[in-house]
């Protein structure tokens, strides 16, 4: 039989012990290379895997549970896993047999086979990665890497079975909406349509074990005085396609044979492959009726004719494997033929015959507004009836047709802070808006233009690519919870994004670097009131026009919940300048290494916010020391006493030999000595120096001791390393060499060579570029003087002919309005006046003469001013 139940698994006597319990730290010598490659392999293989359709079965069981979000589900599975678990043991080789790492895998599916439901998406899913570990320990066995008793998956207990519980209906009939952040993928796995039992009732699908099946809702109550709900899902408006298609899928399930049982039963699942191996080895395109309910429900196919070619697929192996006898082909054929009269019916039936219980007419292609098309993912503004300069930001969801012919569209909202409630210190990004559960229906005319609303994960990449010039683009980081007035962040955004785009992805113009965005404070803060207390009830929002978001939220002093963010803290301002502290004197004993004298040193693990360490260690080993500091003389190495480390119990402990006076305190003492009492510092003294501009001493760092010991002793010996064989890393290699036999240790000459070359390549390079630059500077001064010379003789020129224009129309003028007599008069005139001036000036001499002193000082008088003119 090509379709069976899935084999019901006794308890094991005798269970495998599990791996999840503490262990002691390995250091992984205990297994060969081999395995270890082999582990990392299958689980490569597991992630890398994906279905026909594209589909990865391995998402859900990336990480554990939340077990905040689904606190049910560890009261259930006693041993949690997940893929990620199974990688950092491998990493960290703590497996100590390869049977460790093959129960571990074999936990995923069998904790989700436990947990959910047969029909589940995740149920589903976890046989799929049952079959592929199946597959790839048999390729292990295969090449001989492991034997068969070890590729076994262990018995881990039996798998109950699941009962329908009835699911009651939220008040009033309607769904109200329950906002649950963690639920990504409860839409995927939630079927529009419950089975019918033998007797043809329905059943609904829901129960209360189905974690992953917990269908997404949405917040669906508006505010108490308006006395309206609102949706709390988009309406299920199909296409005449996806009609069709439903209309199919359920004419299939009611076929009876003669005993009254579901005919379809048979082709529910594909048979499990460790039982018939030899179904997929006959068969090479297995097809299930599961696996087309999930296809239709993702909206995978873009035609009915591809819909019937999987129809067909799943009967004709059916038909295939079994013999002409079997139950099971009597079953295919009466199916298919029942399919193909089915899919004769819909294909006759016009596209109009498709409109739902309200006479809505679905729109696939879009609508077509004021020359943009809308479609079904388009992020868009709508009129905002309560603050027109305040646009609801809204998804499109559906478009459609109403009985009236008139264009319509179902939209999601989104609110912006000051529409929420809030505690008065939450803070915001700039343009940020939340996620709701209201799914309202728009006329197309209300529309005001296109929007784009981007997850917090990729705002502080970039932007999106092609979109017009001064279009809005909002950030959204959590949903909104109108009933609670809860913000719960989103952890999947294809989760918020409809069916028909969730597979879809936009190209990205990415910045530079990541943008550091700042958070501002709540714009309706002005609205808390003096008198508030913790205690109080949560505020109301003032809600204006009806079939609008609130006019205005509220802020309240209650407590910080579980999901709420603490406020960012404020900028520290800069700290004052201190005087330069008088210098320490050194400690008077300190390990040495080569003659150097080297600070002891604390456990401090690499992470985040420790110094890097430098490559110098890695490239040169047994180069390198710290860099000497003026100190007094280094004692000889015969005179050092063994110096204890000293492990820090923060995993913020500063180096030894970097005092920073902003630090955080560290739990780091300096070694006892008998002869040095406990420093009263928690860092070890800095060493004095000559200036206080004087670079510290070089850091030196080792690894905590069980990385220490992963490192081969071949590779550790070839380091430089203390007392207790450690290998220490230096953040920088030293400036100065040690004298005595110990071989200089410092840069080679090739090195040096090579960076006195590139220092004078750079320096040619730049007076290069001065003399580029100085030689473009003369020639547009040139240039400059060059037009402006022009621009003066173009000036001069046209002055001196404008002056001979203008001389020959005056000239033309005069001529023609004076005659002979005229002219003869004006000239006489002019002789006149002439002669005039002449003889005043001539006056105008004398004058000056008589002023004029004499030799002895007289002035000339009466007849010796006639005698002189005489002479």
């Amino acid at each position: 039989m090509p379709f069976v139940k899935k084999r019901e698994k006794s308890p094991s006597s005798t269970p495998v012990p599990s791996t999840e319990a503490a262990a002691p730290a390995s250091d992984g010598t205990q297994l060969p290379h081999a395995q270890w490659d082999a582990m990392l392999k299958v689980l490569n293989a597991i992630y890398d895997y994906r279905t026909q359709d594209g589909f990865d079965p391995s998402k859900l069981f990336h990480r554990k549970v939340n077990k905040r979000v689904i606190p049910e589900y560890y009261e259930t599975i006693k041993e949690p896993i997940a893929l990620s678990t199974i990688k950092q043991k491998i990493n960290s080789r703590t497996y100590r047999n390869f049977g460790q790492f093959v129960r571990d895998f074999a936990l995923i599916p069998h904790n989700a086979q436990v947990f959910n439901r047969p029909d589940s998406g995740a149920f589903q899913d976890a046989l799929v990665i049952k079959e592929q570990l199946e597959q790839q320990l048999q390729h292990l066995v295969e090449a001989g890497t492991i034997t068969k008793d070890v590729a076994t998956l262990p018995d881990l207990g039996e798998i109950p079975t699941y009962e329908d519980v009835p699911m009651p209906d939220a008040a009033g009939g309607e769904a109200v909406a329950e906002e649950d952040s963690s639920d990504e993928e409860g839409e995927e796995d939630d079927e529009e349509d419950g089975e019918e039992d033998e007797d043809g009732k329905r059943k609904k699908k829901r129960g209360p074990r189905a974690a992953t099946s917990i269908a997404k809702r949405e917040v669906a109550e508006e505010a108490e005085e308006t006395g309206k709900r609102a949706r709390g899902r988009p309406p299920k408006l199909h296409t005449p396609m996806e009609a069709r298609i439903q209309a199919i899928v359920k004419g299939m399930r009611k076929p009876k044979n003669q005993r009254g049982q579901l005919m379809i039963k048979d082709f529910d699942r594909l048979p499990d492959k460790a039982a018939m191996p030899e179904y997929y080895a006959e068969v090479t395109a297995p097809m299930a009726y599961d696996i087309l309910k999930r296809k239709v429900k993702r909206k995978k196919y873009r035609s009915v004719e591809e819909f019937m070619a999987d129809v067909n697929l799943m009967f004709n192996n059916a038909k295939q494997y079994n013999t002409d006898d079997s139950t099971i082909y009597k079953h295919a054929v009466a199916l298919q033929i029942e399919a193909g009269r089915l899919y004769d019916i819909e294909r006759a039936k016009p596209d109009d015959t498709f409109a739902d219980e309200d006479g809505k007419i679905p729109m696939p292609n879009g609508i077509l507004h004021n020359g943009e098309l809308y479609k079904v993912g388009d992020w868009v503004h709508l009129q905002n009836p309560n603050d027109l300069t305040k646009p609801i930001p809204a998804q499109i969801y559906r478009t459609y047709k109403n009985p009236s012919g008139q264009s319509m569209i179902n939209v999601c909202w989104y609110y912006r802070p000051e529409q929420t409630v809030h505690r008065f210190d939450k803070h915001f990004l700039a343009n940020e808006v939340v996620k709701t559960g209201r799914y309202r229906d728009h006329h197309i005319e209300e529309i005001e233009g296109k929007c784009f609303i981007m997850f917090l994960t990729r705002y502080f990449k970039g932007r999106p690519r092609g979109l017009p010039t001064g279009m809005e683009i909002y950030v959204c980081e959590a949903r909104y919870n109108e009933t609670q007035h809860q913000f719960n962040k989103i952890k999947t955004w294809a989760s918020c994004l409809p069916d028909e785009v969730r597979d879809k992805d936009y190209e990205m113009d990415l910045f530079d670097h990541p943008r550091k965005m700042k958070k501002y404070p709540s714009p309706i803060t002005y609205l808390l009131k003096d008198e508030q207390k913790e205690t109080d009830e949560l505020p109301k929002v003032q809600w204006g026009a009806d079939g609008a978001p609130p006019k205005i939220g509220a802020v309240h002093r209650r407590p910080r919940g579980d999901r709420d963010s603490a406020p960012p803290e404020p900028t520290p301002p800069p700290p004052p300048k201190m005087p330069t502290p008088a210098p320490r004197p050194m400690a008077p004993s300190q390990p040495s290494y080569g003659g150097t004298p080297v600070q002891p040193q604390p456990h401090v693990p690499r992470g985040p916010g420790r110094p890097p360490l430098s490559s110098y260690t890695a490239s040169h080993p047994q180069s390198y020391a710290q860099q000497p500091a003026p100190s007094p003389a280094p004692r000889p190495p015969s005179t050092v006493q063994p110096t204890t480390y000293a492990t820090p119990q923060t995993p913020q402990s500063q180096p030894a030999t970097l005092p920073r006076p902003a630090a955080p305190t560290s739990t780091y003492q300096q070694p006892s000595t008998s002869t040095l009492p406990p420093a009263p510092s928690t860092f070890a003294p800095r060493p004095s120096t000559a200036n206080y501009r004087d670079p510290p001493p070089i850091e030196v760092y080792i690894l905590p001791d069980q990385a220490n010991l992963s490192i081969p002793t071949e590779v550790r010996e070839q380091y430089q390393r203390d007392e207790l064989g450690r290998v220490l890393f230096f953040t920088a290699p030293p400036v100065a060499t040690d004298s005595g036999d110990i071989a200089a240790r410092g840069h080679s000459i090739r090195y040096l060579a090579e960076k006195a070359r590139r220092k004078e390549v750079v320096e040619k390079k730049r007076k290069q570029r001065e003399l580029e630059r100085q030689m473009e500077e003369r020639v547009a001064k040139k240039a400059r003087l060059d037009v402006g010379a022009q621009t003066a003789e173009e000036v001069e020129r046209l002055k001196r002919r404008a002056l001979g224009v203008l001389e020959q129309q005056l000239a033309a003028s005069t001529a023609g309005e004076l005659d002979e007599a005229d002219l003869g008069r004006l000239s006489a005139a002019q002789k006149v006046a002439l002669e005039r001036q002449r003889v005043m000036a001539e006056h105008e001499v004398k004058r000056m003469e008589v002023r004029k002193l004499r030799l002895d000082g007289g002035l000339v008088f009466g007849d010796d001013w006639d005698n002189r003119l005489a002479a």
